[in-house]
């Protein structure tokens, strides 16, 4: 192991979290830098080309995507640097999505200081490493276990993180007022989303959405 420090950049929209990290890492990880939404973050990864950023999966910003967005806009300007998904969810289509993307880890936000500079430096050396409880989720959806589940997790993946909130709700029988109201975004969003899924979903109405999502158990 190199007596040089890991260099990290945090990546979460809550600054409290942040500086919790940070106190809570060992002296040997260098924290390069802070951003707390997609833009921002691709911005400073390309700026400081971190050898692992400490990635939340739910952040404002870019197209929806969170966390796989930054991914993605940080490919050409730091193509080294790997990325390790911390979040507070243990949804699998956030643990698949944000791996499909590109990620090298996803554990969850109870794991201690010690235990996200463990699993930074075992990603930098190019280990996958997860919560021993998300394992299942990526070996259902990576061929281990074929069928309804893997199928199910594609067709999500054609959904943003937003377009999924609002497809649920509509599912579950919501107005789009009451998923507006729930989601704070206009009606008009609200529309502008629906009609995405639909397409997406090769759907054409929210009765049909309602009888997919509960047919592959989204409810």
């Amino acid at each position: 192991m190199s007596d040089r420090p890991l260099t990290v950049v945090i990546v979460d929209d809550h600054s409290i979290f942040r500086s919790g990290l940070r106190s809570e890492l060992d002296s040997g990880i260098e924290v390069l830098g802070e951003a707390g939404d997609v833009e921002e973050a691709i911005r400073v990864i390309g700026e400081t080309r971190p050898q692992v950023v400490l990635l939340d999966v739910h952040l404002p910003g870019g197209t929806g995507g969170g966390g796989a967005d930054v991914i993605a806009g940080s490919v050409s300007t730091a193509p080294a640097t790997r990325f390790l998904a911390l979040s507070v969810s243990d949804a699998a289509e956030d643990v698949v999505r944000v791996i499909r993307a590109g990620a090298r880890g996803y554990i969850t936000k109870s794991s201690s200081g010690a235990e996200v500079a463990e699993a930074a430096r075992r990603v930098d050396d190019g280990d996958a490493v997860f919560s021993p409880r998300l394992a299942g989720f990526v070996l259902d959806a990576f061929g281990a276990v074929t069928g309804e589940t893997a199928e199910s997790v594609d067709e999500l993946d054609r959904l943003s993180a937003r377009e999924q909130e609002v497809m649920r709700l509509i599912a579950r029988g919501y107005a789009y007022k009451e998923v507006a109201t729930e989601l704070f975004i206009s009606v008009k969003t609200v529309e502008t989303h629906v009609s995405s899924v639909l397409r997406k979903l090769q759907l054409s109405s929210r009765h049909e959405l309602a009888a997919w999502a509960l047919q592959r158990k989204l409810l």
